[in-house]
């Protein structure tokens, strides 16, 4: 009994940690850029990607086009990244960052997110199983199945249509 206490304690260890970490990564993007987490690593990406395409963003952020086009909107308001139609075709929207976009990236923190998608990415394929049946199973603990997944430290959820998920088993799992 002893040693499920101890395990129990290194859970909840851990996920203050988590918690710690985005926490502090979120307030130190905030007070250096102005910008929320999410958008400083769009403008990572895509500066390290520089053009790209909507789609292609959404896929290397992980998140929904339809997210991805809400950061992009907040960005060009600022004057952070510029859209830009392409000539070949009218339906591909290149994204680039404007030189004000550039030129904040010099003092930028890392990004929370970033960090996790690169480490995540690393992990073998039967690890990742692993992550994500321990994962659905502390969402089941915290009945948190049918909330739609906002950003870390956003007010922004990675769904296109908020009320499309009602009837969805997407966040049951």
């Amino acid at each position: 009994m002893n040693n499920k206490k101890l395990i129990i304690s290194n859970i909840i260890d851990n996920l203050r940690r988590v918690f710690q970490i985005l926490n502090e990564q979120s307030k130190k993007v905030g007070k250096k850029t102005g910008l929320t987490s999410p958008q400083l690593w769009a403008i990572k990406t895509i500066d390290e990607n520089s053009p790209i395409k909507v789609s292609d963003l959404a896929n290397k952020l992980y998140l929904h086009p339809a997210t991805v086009i809400g950061i992009i909107d907040r960005l060009e308001k600022q004057d952070l990244a510029k859209r830009r139609r392409s000539k070949d075709d009218r339906r591909v929207v290149w994204i680039e960052l404007t030189k004000k976009g550039n030129s904040l990236l010099k003092s930028a923190p890392e990004v929370a997110q970033g960090l996790l998608v690169t480490g995540l990415e690393k992990i073998s394929a039967n690890n990742l199983m692993e992550i994500n049946k321990s994962m659905k199973i502390l969402v089941k603990i915290f009945g948190a199945q049918t909330i739609p997944p906002k950003l870390i430290l956003s007010h922004e959820v990675n769904v296109p249509n908020t009320s499309a998920i009602k009837g969805s088993d997407k966040y049951r799992q």
